[in-house]
């Protein structure tokens, strides 16, 4: 039988009621609106009467705090009710399946779940209701007079492109438009001739969409591909400086031995490792076929003895998923992130995350057309990342929200991960003929058809509605068990080679792990009927990875797959021809030359013009005025509310929680954990980032370089080494298209990224391009943010917050040179002083100059144990200082500005200004309060 049940919160426990009362009345202004009760709904099909009795009382509800319905008066009231989209993954109905069969019931009910909302008291305005509550990307209204589990879904047979080799150029134009493909007109000539010249036939749609996704920007990097030529220099500020790292650049180039190789923004963002690792400066680095992650060679100290074991880290973007579905962007920006260094057979245990949005604190009514609201997309996002990162287990211990304008064009999702796993457990070898293909984890659905393709488009009015299959849905649980299938030894020793499954889903996650597989997608686990070929070859949902093993260790992985609950399939054999064939229900759909598929299609070429930066501006002149107006200001505004949404204690290695202090409210500087061991280990490895999108915007090549300082800052701050630190770049920038001034950006951002590599010997090793920042005429900043990761011993870290009355401050000053250019050598060795400090005791708190200058470090290191100083300097206290720290010593230091000495007053004194803690704390919690 198939029936509905209800079940809705008891008066005492509306936390979800009361919440969207508020932001209706406060965002809609619906003030006449009394009271809105919340439904869960679920339509339960092919059950028994026991199973729904089991259903209402011990899993669907607690008796403490819900009560069950299997009807309700809906009549002369005014309500609304909400399901998923048809294909979109629903998690609260597969808990609720999984639940009932762990009571030994439900092996065939099914479980579709919803939302009714029934409002009491006046509205002004139902359709501004269902369009705050409806993101038609993912959900829809739904139909409460029937209980169906068909599914309206248009299912249509894989095509045969037709006289595809014989289109002429403005035909295949045409094509590329119908068919909403995001490679170029260049790529598809290429392909044409492939199919006419060497296949000599027409190719499948599937052919055309695996194509398409194998040589996206998101997957093959096209952009930083790119060869770029004539490049020239604007004359103007940072030009001369541009120039002369220009020529560094060529030089590394002559003495590697790469001139004949494409000059690329890709070789320019790997050259300084090349470079580092060749004069000796990278010998911890881990040489593999498998580069899905940063991975290093460290000594971590378990139960007392020094172990090799593999570091992993990777920072990835959910920028276009998360602007038009914030939730379900935001949870797979982290699931992505986690997959890549476990594909790599490492346990993740640390994660940051560093998102990029426009003014939250806007009206409503402010939006643009055929955006969503800018507080919708970061709460939402918040909620989708800190959801997945909180049930699958992910200590997430910083967390910042950086604010710009620019961000309004598109959302900015960036997630940054580190795992280790003891060497010897790391099996890496190259696939041979007769090696299995097995996928694990998760189902094949919709979602993910089309994303990494859907990423390196430009967003526009139509994204909202056009893209909801591209947008995929976590499933934070089944990761879970991959991670803990991953954990086993004897498991990760059966595996040759790994491959998640992000962009591109079978299609690049196999296409790419051995030279030649065949591919069969009917052993394909699907989350329900009715797919075709093409969406199981290009569907990019999560949780599935991909390993390479000999046919004699199948029967034991399926023993341990299966130990942990987890779903196996054998869907593919690597072969001897050097093919990709994929076939399904008997047709093969796709046949390509590996030899094709690695040309990554045509390569562009593009001029490039560097134009020169503009002046940093100065600081406001500083009055009492100017300093509340500072702690209100949106980069410096408390975000302590958004932090604590994320478990920052799981596994019960953290070091440094997110803020410090009795009183835990001065922000941390950097994550830093414990590296996961099977013993007891004093080995910690730190995670920092720098970004600052106002100098980017200035000039992205001063942007770029500081952005590296404040990583090594950061990671200096905490107790790290930045000698020892490994970089990894994010880079995000508007579509550049065709013109020269746009692919400067980038271009200087690189040149000043390698500039600071070589003047700090730190090499980048690995990075992400995202370059899809634009909303018809508003651009994303020039984004490059840089990670920096290290080890240390956790004897070495120390908090931000201010210990002891009595103890001196210092402003650790970095002077720059004309221009704001960076003074390397002052630089260094203001972190080789702090280092030293830290180590002998004499430096006991320490924190980097942040966007509100030295007035905020020291209220901020003042609010965590509530203790106030005295505080005066003829650096103004409002001046951005990248490269310079605020320092606290029980002795007079050597080095550095003696701004004064902490008191156990509960006030501080900055020039003179007084301000009482307790009111700064106020000032910088009341934006973001709500």
């Amino acid at each position: 039988m198939d029936r509905r049940i209800f079940v809705r919160k008891k008066e005492g426990f509306l936390v979800e009621s009361l919440s969207l009362l508020g932001e209706l009345k406060e965002n809609l202004k619906e003030n006449s609106l009394k009271k809105i009760d919340i439904y869960n709904c679920y339509d339960v099909f092919n059950c028994t009467q026991e199973e729904v009795d089991l259903l209402k009382n011990k899993v669907l509800s607690e008796p403490v705090t819900d009560e069950v319905f299997e009807k309700i008066d809906l009549s002369e009231k005014k309500f609304l009710s909400t399901e998923y989209l048809p294909g979109q993954y629903d998690q609260r109905a597969d808990s609720a399946e999984q639940c009932l069969k762990l009571l030994g019931k439900g092996e065939k009910v099914k479980i579709k779940s919803g939302r009714v909302y029934v409002f009491h008291g006046e509205i002004s305005s139902l359709e501004k209701i269902k369009e705050y509550l409806i993101n038609p990307i993912e959900s829809r209204e739904k139909d409460l007079g029937t209980i169906s589990f068909q599914e309206d879904v248009e299912i249509e047979p894989v095509r045969i492109f037709h006289n595809f080799i014989d289109l002429n150029v403005s035909k295949l134009g045409k094509f590329l438009i119908e068919n909403s493909l995001a490679m170029t007109l260049q790529d598809l000539q290429h392909i044409q001739e492939y199919f006419k010249n060497k296949e000599k036939r027409n190719p499948t749609e599937t052919e055309i969409k695996v194509l398409d996704t194998y040589w996206s920007d998101h997957c093959r990097h096209t952009t930083f591909e790119t060869e770029l030529r004539e490049i020239k220099f604007s004359p103007g500020l940072f030009s001369h400086e541009m120039k002369e790292t220009y020529e560094k650049y060529l030089s590394l180039r002559k003495e590697l031995n790469r001139e004949n190789r494409p000059l690329t923004l890709m070789d320019m963002a790997t050259i300084g490792a090349r470079f580092i690792r060749l004069k000796g400066g990278l010998e911890d680095l881990e040489i593999s076929e498998e580069v899905n992650a940063c991975s290093i060679v460290v000594d971590v100290d378990v139960d007392g003895i020094m172990e090799k074991y593999l570091l992993m880290f990777k920072n990835e973007t959910h920028n276009h998923p998360t602007e038009i579905e914030p939730f379900g962007g935001a949870s797979t920006c982290v699931g992505g992130a986690i997959r890549d260094p476990l594909s790599g057979r490492a346990y993740v245990y640390q994660a940051m995350r560093i998102t990029g949005a426009g003014d939250i604190s806007q009206p409503m009514e402010n939006t643009l057309p055929n955006k969503l609201p800018q507080r919708t997309i970061s709460k939402g996002a918040a909620a989708g990342y800190s959801a997945y990162g909180n049930q699958i287990g992910l200590t997430t211990t910083f967390v910042r929200e950086i604010f710009h304008p620019g961000y309004v064009a598109k959302r900015m999702e960036v997630g940054a991960v580190v795992g280790a796993v003891k060497q010897e457990f790391v099996r890496r070898e190259t696939p041979v003929a007769g090696d299995l293909v097995v996928v694990l984890g998760g189902a094949t659905g919709r979602d993910g058809v089309g994303g990494a393709t859907g990423s390196s488009k430009e967003h526009n009015e139509s994204s909202l509605i056009k893209c909801s299959s591209e947008v995929q849905k976590g499933n934070a649980p089944v990761e879970r068990r991959l991670q803990r299938l991953f954990r086993n030894s004897e498991v990760t020793k059966l595996i040759k080679k790994s491959n998640d499954f992000g962009a591109g889903g079978v299609s690049v996650a196999i296409g790419e792990i051995a030279e030649g597989v065949t591919v069969d997608l009917d052993n394909l686990h699907v989350k329900y009927a009715g797919l075709n070929g093409t969406d199981l070859a290009i569907s990019e949902s999560q949780e599935r990875m991909a390993v390479v093993i000999e046919a004699q260790d199948y029967d034991t992985l399926i023993k341990l797959a299966k130990e942990e609950n987890l779903e196996t399939a054998l869907v593919g054999k690597v072969t001897e021809e050097k093919r990709l064939i994929i076939r399904y229900r008997g047709e093969t759909l796709v046949d390509i030359a590996r030899e094709f598929l690695d040309t990554n299609g045509v390569r562009n070429i593009q001029e490039v013009l560097v134009t020169p930066g503009e002046t940093l501006p100065e600081p406001a002149i500083f009055t009492e005025e100017a300093l509340k107006s500072m702690l209100k200001s949106l980069n410096v505004a408390s975000q302590r509310g958004m932090a604590e949404m994320f478990d920052a204690s799981i596994g019960r290695g953290t070091v440094l929680m997110p803020f410090g202090g009795k009183n835990q409210l001065t922000p941390s500087e950097a994550s830093v954990q414990k590296i996961a061991t099977d013993g007891f280990t004093n080995t910690c490895s730190i995670l920092a980032h720098g970004y600052n999108p106002f100098i980017s915007s200035a000039s992205p090549y001063l942007g770029a370089i500081y952005a590296v300082v404040e990583s090594l800052g950061r990671l200096t701050a905490v107790g790290g080494d930045y000698r020892k630190a490994r970089l990894s770049f994010q880079e995000y920038f508007e579509k550049l298209g065709d013109s020269k001034e746009k692919w400067g950006k980038p271009f200087q951002a690189l040149l000043g990224a390698l500039e600071a590599q070589l003047q700090f010997n730190t090499p980048a090793i690995g990075g992400k391009d995202s370059m899809s920042g634009t909303f018809k005429d508003i651009h994303v900043p020039p984004t490059l943010i840089s990670f920096a990761v290290a080890t240390e011993n956790v004897s070495n870290i120390i908090s931000p917050e201010f210990k002891e009355p009595g103890n001196y401050v210092y402003l650790i000053h970095h002077f720059p040179g004309e221009n704001n250019l960076p003074d390397y050598e002052a630089i260094k060795g203001n972190m080789d002083f702090i280092r030293k400090g830290i180590r002998s005791k004499t430096i006991v708190s320490a924190s980097t100059i942040g966007f509100g200058g030295w007035a905020e470090g020291v209220i901020k290191m003042g609010l965590g144990n509530g203790i106030g100083g005295d505080f005066n300097s003829s650096v103004s206290p409002l001046k951005v200082l990248p490269g310079s720290f605020l320092v606290e010593s029980p002795i007079k230091l050597e080095r550095g500005i003696l701004l004064g000495k902490i008191t156990d007053s509960s006030a501080l004194y900055i020039n003179g200004i007084k301000i009482e803690l307790s009111e700064s704390k106020k000032i910088l919690e009341e934006r973001f309060r709500k």
